[in-house]
């Protein structure tokens, strides 16, 4: 965490140089920027046991609006605070299966099924800060925006599809429904590269042969950011 508050003295420090090279530039004191994003990112499996593996392409989608709340006469340094909506799917090689009323969950051969996978469905809360080089009548300008992202996982499901039929879950106690990471949006204009990083164990209490099933996630991708 102190190299995420470092990293924030860095920005503001580089603003204060910035300052008399942007003096003449046209400053309209209502602006905003960036209200609304839309991304779509490739998810990984993070501290995963050895034999656990991904296959195939495993995705996220997100959308939602950031309440854009300038700090400075210049309004390129801002906070944000917002409201969003994610989708994300796991696919990799840990059956997760029902024994009596107990879930259990082994990792399993690549050549045993067609599909294996666990998705989620997240309302989000972003909160971050914003520098820009913008103004209000320049559209195209680099971004760093960094962040803390805790989200409330409204739905999961799990399928599977190989040697054993068609297995599908829903609602799963077992996945922690709290969500929340770090996060880090940088780019310019139109195209910006975003980097989610997650502090939240995916599972509560999940074992393997006794062994606590420990995984995070990391979400790299691209953003996009319109008003």
């Amino acid at each position: 965490m102190k190299y995420f508050f470092a990293f924030i003295s860095s920005l503001l420090f580089f603003e204060g140089l910035s300052q008399e090279d942007n003096s003449n530039k046209v400053i309209d004191s209502l602006y905003k920027e960036d209200q609304f994003y839309a991304a779509i990112t490739y998810n990984v499996l993070n501290n995963v046991p050895d034999d656990l593996s991904q296959s195939g392409f495993s995705i996220g989608f997100h959308i939602g609006f950031i309440k854009d709340m300038p700090i400075n006469k210049r309004r390129n340094l801002a906070l944000g605070l917002g409201l969003g909506y994610s989708t994300n799917s796991f696919n990799q090689n840990l059956l997760i299966n029902k024994e009596v009323d107990n879930f259990v969950y082994e990792i399993i051969d690549e050549d045993d099924f067609i599909k294996n996978k666990f998705s989620n469905h997240l309302i989000e809360l972003p909160i971050e800060f914003r520098w820009r080089t913008s103004t209000a009548t320049d559209y195209n300008f680099w971004r760093i925006y960094a962040g803390f992202k805790v989200g409330y996982m409204l739905l999961n499901n799990t399928k599977y599809k190989g040697d054993l039929g068609e297995i599908k879950y829903s609602n799963i106690s077992e996945f922690n429904k709290f969500r929340y990471g770090l996060y880090l949006s940088t780019g310019y204009s139109t195209w910006n590269f975003y980097a989610y990083y997650g502090l939240k164990s995916v599972f509560k209490n999940a074992t393997i042969d006794e062994n606590k099933l420990d995984m995070s996630d990391i979400k790299l991708g691209l953003i996009f950011y319109i008003l």
